[in-house]
């Protein structure tokens, strides 16, 4: 089985979150964090902030990460094992606004609106304890049409 590595970033900008709807490829038409897979040699740290430029070209304010969730789901027909590091950050660095790229177009969602029914299914799981500042490890699987069959997560402080 295919095994990838990809980083997650929560953009909380107090009221707002500044996340991104998701233009082509995998999760097309999806709200979701920025992020991606981790180059050879990337920390998953790394990897977050570059993917952040990369796709709305701001730069993060000190991401943190918060959490790791591993999915088993089928990507461009090929069944993978997906560990993706979760990170947070209050806001990013004014000296550029988001950008849209060719991927992602930023949004900023009100926090009380945060549109679930666009999202991964396994987000309103996490989500909500991520912005308590929760840490967790949680697992799902999906099957070949992105419906969660099976869920198991775990939070700390």
């Amino acid at each position: 089985m295919k095994r990838l590595i990809t980083t997650l970033l929560i953009i909380d900008c107090g009221k707002t979150l500044l996340l991104g709807e998701k233009k082509r490829g995998f999760g097309i038409g999806k709200i979701n964090g920025v992020g991606g897979k981790l180059e050879s040699g990337e920390t998953p740290l790394e990897a977050v902030i570059r993917e952040c430029g990369e796709e709305i070209g701001v730069v993060p304010n000190n991401p943190v990460e918060y959490g790791v969730v591993e999915f088993d789901e089928v990507i461009k027909g090929e069944r993978c094992l997906v560990e993706m590091h979760v990170f947070k950050c209050d806001g990013y660095s004014h000296d550029t606004e988001p950008q849209e790229s060719d991927e992602i177009k930023p949004v900023f969602i009100n926090k009380n609106e945060i549109p679930y029914e666009r999202m991964f299914e396994d987000d309103k799981y996490w989500l909500p304890e991520l912005l308590k500042n929760k840490k967790f490890k949680g697992s799902f699987i999906y099957d070949d049409n992105l419906k969660l069959l099976e869920k198991a997560i775990e939070f700390t402080n």
